[in-house]
């Protein structure tokens, strides 16, 4: 149980960062967000929150892969 909420807490913060990067590589901020009129926050953040679930399910595709190809190495060495 532990070990989820320390996942969790990981992922949340990569998430923020993700966010971050997006709004940083169209000249905006968190705090510059404020000063948008609220449609246009919310249109950007609704596509940072989209680049930022993008990234996460690239790295978790990743992350299986490496897994899958662990697992196999390991079969192949065991299996000589």
């Amino acid at each position: 149980m532990q070990e989820e909420f320390v996942l969790k807490d990981k992922q949340e913060k990569l998430a923020h960062t993700f966010i971050e990067e997006y709004l940083h590589n169209r000249g905006q901020s968190f705090e510059t967000l404020r000063t948008l009129p609220p449609e246009d926050a919310k249109q950007l953040m609704i596509k940072a929150s989209i680049h930022a679930s993008l990234k996460l399910a690239e790295i978790e595709e990743r992350a299986q892969m490496v897994t899958e190809l662990r697992h196999a190495t390991e079969s192949l060495l065991t299996h000589d």
